[in-house]
């Protein structure tokens, strides 16, 4: 169980305990609700507290971040171990291989799934939290907290300086213009539970793009989504003429080519939420996408 501390500043003295878990250790008004009510989840100088308590310069707040119950389901010992290119004591940041979904099926907790991966790796009883997901066809790199407190703070951060995400896709054909963004918001298609499609009534979509390789088939980008919408860089292609490669929900797919939409998540930046370090991350683009440009 991870718990927090901090010491009382004196520009906090006569704040409330529930100013300081909001304010300076950014607790969640959904996880501080939860927590003021667990016996002994919120200390004042080791004593037992109401989140009203005023605090003074010099005492020690500490809050112990418990979980929510496990999914028994999800723990398999005959699960893979993931693929883990960094761990601490509050996340993992893991490369996904391509065909593997982030979670079983509904009524098939034994299909294999990142989830059941990682909980096998972590152990029976942890709670597996991915901050962002990928499609079962994309490879790359994501980040899992080990903790909905972490998880949070991180959620928070996506599509800001404090974590952003570079993907690497092979689209059809040679996309001009070379570089730009695609600035065009992205909705559910009619008659769909799956399909997005760029829509005026749907939510604003924000994706860079910027060629790196060209050949007489396809073209090696670099994408840089700038929100977080479902399907959004496979969208975001196929409405400028340029669909991804294999990509059989928005464009015609070839499994002779690659079976999968050619799409990988290449490169991690982001601050570590409660030590404050600087990490940096990438993840080499799979030999299937790689094929495509020779």
């Amino acid at each position: 169980m991870r718990v927090l501390t901090h010491t009382v500043t004196a520009s906090e003295d006569g704040r409330m305990v529930k100013g300081i878990l909001r304010g300076s250790l950014q607790l969640s008004y959904t996880l501080l609700k939860s927590l003021k009510w667990r016996e002994n989840a919120i200390l004042l100088n080791g004593q037992s507290v109401h989140v009203n308590a005023i605090v003074h310069a010099g005492d020690i707040v500490s809050v112990a971040l418990s979980e929510r119950a496990p999914r028994e389901d999800l723990y398999c010992a005959d699960a893979e171990k993931p693929d883990i290119v960094y761990e601490d004591d509050d996340l993992l940041v893991l490369n996904k291989p391509a065909g593997v979904a982030m979670h079983p099926k509904s009524g098939d907790a034994s299909a294999p799934s990142l989830a059941a991966m990682l909980t096998n790796y972590l152990g029976k009883g942890s709670v597996p939290h991915f901050v962002s997901r990928l499609d079962k066809g994309t490879s790359g790199l994501l980040i899992a907290a080990k903790s909905g407190y972490v998880h949070d703070r991180l959620r928070r951060a996506l599509h800001s300086s404090d974590l952003r995400r570079e993907y690497r896709a092979v689209a059809v054909g040679r996309v001009e213009p070379p570089c730009g963004v695609i600035d065009a918001p992205i909705g559910r298609a009619e008659g769909s539970i799956i399909r997005r499609c760029v829509r005026a009534e749907g939510l604003p979509s924000l994706t860079e793009y910027e060629t790196l390789q060209t050949n007489n088939r396809f073209t090696l980008l670099r994408l840089r989504p700038q929100t977080g919408r479902t399907h959004q860089l496979r969208v975001h292609m196929a409405h400028l003429g340029y669909p991804l490669a294999g990509d059989w929900l928005y464009s015609t797919e070839d499994k002779a080519l690659i079976t999968r939409p050619a799409l990988h998540s290449y490169e991690l930046w982001f601050t570590q939420p409660i030590t404050g370090q600087e990490l940096h991350f990438t993840a080499p683009i799979p030999q299937d996408m790689q094929r495509l440009m020779k």
